[in-house]
């Protein structure tokens, strides 16, 4: 199977770079329904453009629809999908099921990738999505190459080469939408992460080595790509949508040759400079990720989440006016510097040699001044940050010609023209050749008129043209006669299929509207205490708590993350992610962390078995009540009522990287209380599960108990209340305001 390399487009200026240089496939968002609301992304209008100019140089193009889809929107989502359809893009990316399975039903030719948003990490979520009709898998981050090649060769993989990480497994962030209402799972991430947090114990800050605890390095997998190239993989995705068309170009251009070098020679590898040059378009220090099981510390850069650049000098002396610098680096005007120990960046506007005079550039190795413009006040290391130099040369870069071959017959009977391109191909015929009365036409001048294609795309690698003698051709027929040709051919490039279309067909079941009350616990002292009380189920994390105190109503609530599923003894499970809930047999409910929004998604839980079904936390009232009303028969849906919510689930042991840095963690077996704490000095509690996973919680606690009665009147009639490290006697004060559970 072909090997492809991915680029990412925000605007049509960044698209053009990716196909410049050397992309199979690029991805772009619309103005809506994309995982990156902050990008540019690509109107309607600009959509056509930027579809037209992909086909146009044989590049696919994949638009991302993967965000969590609300149910006043499911109508607008399908015209635009529609839309996307009759446009004829290569594939859309999608993270919800309900969205996939509908576009496979209304589109069943469309092309479906499911987005890294859709939390895939496991075998059995491999198998779900092939039934909903997806062809592509973009795979969680977290994985690495070994466990990726035990998946199943029945599906396409994607997996992220470069760019930019989310330390959360993607799709399982709340942390952005509860902190400052900017969902992460609707494209409006405010990237908590890149933000400041001290870590406590007991009450106790602890010294960490630095400050930014959740930010990790960027992606770069150029060391290990020969060994990606050899695996199961199939696309090879650079992140970068909010990055510059600069970015986009020359990583693109990297990943480009390192593919053609691995294709020529059987391997690749890296320069220095390559990597260098990608430093200072944008960095935060490089790892290799997951993919190739390095440490955690590999993985994190905690001293900053700032672009870093490379190592330019130091400076050497200073006033207020000026700053001396010696140099390791080549600088122009225009670049970009940064002061790294006093953390402030400028833009080389001026640029002076030792002896005061004005230069528009310096070598390496020599002492220049720049204007003190930011007010340094120590001598520190300086770092490049921006090159003008490398991003006028990857911009100024131009398409490259299409090379076409082109067979021409002309006879007294007419001209006959074939044109092809390897993969298509188009023949024209015209009469327009006359008898030469004195000057007849040269084969010369034929060849010269043919090949004359100017602005067109295209260039003609080869012509063979057989002409019988004493013929003439009007050279503004040749012309007209090429340009028609040319058009019929770029027709050709951009032939697509007959939209055909589906038709979605529910079957509504019915809902008892009896209140059902359930209940979380943590801890086997909360446990024993709400068994005295009429819940109708208790969801329980610990498998020997639960096989323990098995009865009728306590209910095994699976982990978040399942990279090998190993399903326990269990009559009833709480499914934490996908794998889970298509591999039990027994009765099942869904978690919160599915991100349901809309009857589709419901619908796809309801047709494998699933009784209840969580809705997302990000749902408001009037989004609530419009998704109840696609039931009219009653309805699954259980809303938490109390509660404090993960915001994030993180794939590593953040106390083994600041509280005990051993090869083996034993922190997460104690019981001592860490929590993080932001700059404004809210605490999130940190939980280590037997995975070393991290989990952090909330700051505050969800309590929506006073809308009861609201949800009641929409038609929710089942309710959760999860208790944390609440003790007895605080879970009695939140059971006061549910009298009817007193009654026992």
């Amino acid at each position: 199977m072909k090997k492809e390399l991915l680029s990412p487009a925000g605007n049509f200026e960044s698209l053009k770079m990716a196909v410049i240089h050397g992309a199979d496939a690029v991805y772009v968002g619309g103005k809506k329904f994309g995982a990156r609301a902050f990008a540019s992304n690509f109107s309607e209008e600009e959509m056509l453009e930027a579809i037209f100019y992909c086909h146009l140089y044989g590049v696919k193009i994949y638009v991302t629809v993967n965000t969590m889809i609300y149910e006043s929107e499911l109508d607008d989502v399908l015209n635009y999908l529609s839309f996307l359809y009759r446009n004829h893009v290569d594939a859309i990316i999608l993270a919800d099921f309900g969205l996939m399975k509908l576009c496979h039903e209304c589109f069943p030719d469309l092309e479906i990738h499911a987005s890294t948003q859709a939390h895939t990490h496991n075998i059995e979520q491999i198998k779900l999505l092939e039934q909903l009709g997806v062809k592509r898998v973009v795979l969680a981050r977290e994985l690495s190459l070994n466990e990726i090649k035990q998946f199943p060769r029945t599906m396409e993989y994607e997996v992220f080469i470069h760019g930019a990480l989310c330390i959360s497994y993607s799709g399982q962030c709340l942390f952005s939408s509860l902190l400052m209402n900017r969902s992460g799972n609707r494209g409006s991430c405010a990237q908590i992460c890149r933000l400041p947090f001290t870590l406590y114990q007991k009450g106790q800050a602890i010294k960490t080595d630095g400050d930014y605890l959740l930010s990790t390095k960027d992606l770069n997998t150029s060391t290990i790509f020969s060994k990606l190239l050899s695996s199961n993989v199939t696309s090879f995705k650079i992140e970068g949508r909010m990055k510059s068309p600069a970015y986009v170009g020359y990583i693109t251009s990297m990943y480009r040759t390192l593919m053609d070098d691995f294709q020529s020679r059987g391997i690749c590898c890296a320069t220095s400079k390559m990597n260098q040059k990608a430093s200072i378009l944008f960095g935060r220090g490089f790892t290799e990720g997951k993919l190739n099981l390095k440490n955690d510390f590999d993985f994190m850069n905690q001293t900053t989440s700032n672009h870093q650049g490379i190592l330019l000098g130091k400076v050497i002396s200073l006033t207020k006016q000026k700053i001396k610098i010696l140099l390791s680096q080549d600088l122009h005007q225009e670049d970009g510097i940064r002061f790294l120990e006093e953390d402030k960046g400028m833009i080389v506007n001026f640029l002076y040699n030792e002896k005061g005079l004005f230069i528009s550039h310096a070598k390496k190795g020599s002492v220049v001044l720049v204007d003190n413009k930011v007010h340094v006040t120590k001598k520190c290391v300086v770092m490049k940050t921006m090159d003008k130099v490398l991003e006028k040369e990857i911009l100024n870069q131009k398409e490259t010609k299409i090379p076409i071959k082109m067979k021409a017959n002309i006879t007294k009977m007419g001209i006959s023209l074939w044109i092809t391109d390897e993969t298509n191909e188009i023949n024209l015929f015209r009469k327009m050749v006359s008898c030469a009365k004195n000057c007849p036409t040269s084969k010369e001048k034929v060849i010269k008129q043919l090949t004359k294609l100017g602005n067109t795309p295209f260039v003609v690698k080869n012509l063979e043209l057989a002409m019988d003698e004493n013929l003439f051709l009007s050279i503004s027929d040749l012309n007209h006669f090429r340009r028609d040709a040319i058009d019929l051919f770029l027709q050709k490039r951009l032939e697509r299929k007959e939209v055909i279309f589906g038709k979605e067909n529910r079957q509504i079941p019915t809902y008892q509207s009896n209140l059902e009350i359930y209940a979380t616990v943590r801890n086997e002292e909360q446990l024993k205490f709400l068994l005295k009380f009429p819940f109708k189920g208790i969801y329980v994390e610990d498998i020997d708590l639960y096989q323990k105190y098995q009865n009728d109503i306590l209910i095994y609530r699976t982990n978040r993350v399942e990279h090998k599923i190993e399903k326990e003894k269990v009559s009833s499970i709480l499914a934490g992610e996908s794998g889970s809930f298509i591999s039990y047999l027994c009765e099942k409910s869904t978690d919160y962390f599915f991100n349901v929004a809309n009857h589709a998604t419901s619908d796809v839980l309801i047709q494998y078995g699933v009784k209840n079904i969580c809705l997302s936390p990000e749902l408001k009232g009037e989004e609530i009540k419009k998704i109840v009303e696609c039931f009219p028969n009653g309805n699954p849906f259980e809303i938490l009522l109390y509660g404090r919510l993960e915001v994030m689930v993180l794939n590593h042991c953040i106390l083994k990287m600041n509280v005990n840095q051993e090869k083996i963690c034993k922190v997460c077996k104690k019981k001592d209380c860490y929590t993080l704490k932001d700059r404004n000095g809210a605490e999130y509690p940190i939980v280590l599960d037997k995975n070393h996973h991290t989990h952090i919680f909330y700051h505050s606690v969800k309590n929506d108990i006073s809308k009861l009665e609201e949800y009641c009147q929409m038609g929710i009639h089942k309710f959760r209340l999860e208790f944390f490290d609440e003790t007895k006697e605080e879970m009695m004060e939140i059971l006061k305001s549910l009298p009817f559970l007193l009654h026992v």
